[in-house]
């Protein structure tokens, strides 16, 4: 098969209806079955904690490492603004509070100290 002069083997296309066949079957299942699904209790208080997980997944390792590796000075404004921003949210609460308050420290380091 040719698509605009590049050749098309039959596994790639096999490749393809197979993952467009997933895609669907997987998000259609709840459409398919014939009874109402619920979650097990166990798993509906997992998912309470799963975007604080995922938040700290993303950034912790952004704040304590540096070109995949862990940052071994102290002179890095990450770290001071991540702790400005952590002593804020335990002092007063609130995600803008806790973003302006770990920015106000770590921008004048960065950008002033050049850290």
């Amino acid at each position: 098969m040719s698509l605009g002069g590049a050749q098309t083997d039959f596994w790639t296309l096999a490749v393809i209806v197979g993952l467009a066949g997933v895609t669907v079957l997987t998000r259609c299942f709840f459409f398919i079955l014939d009874r109402p699904w619920g979650l097990p209790d166990w798993a509906h208080r997992a998912l309470h904690y799963a975007p604080a997980a995922a938040l700290a997944a993303v950034v912790i390792p952004e704040v304590v490492m540096t070109q995949g590796h862990l940052t071994t000075t102290l002179q890095d404004a990450r770290l001071y603004g991540a702790v400005a921003g952590v002593l804020y949210f335990f002092w007063r609460g609130g995600v803008l509070g806790t973003m302006l308050a770990g920015m106000a420290i770590y921008l004048p380091l960065h950008l002033g100290l050049g850290w």
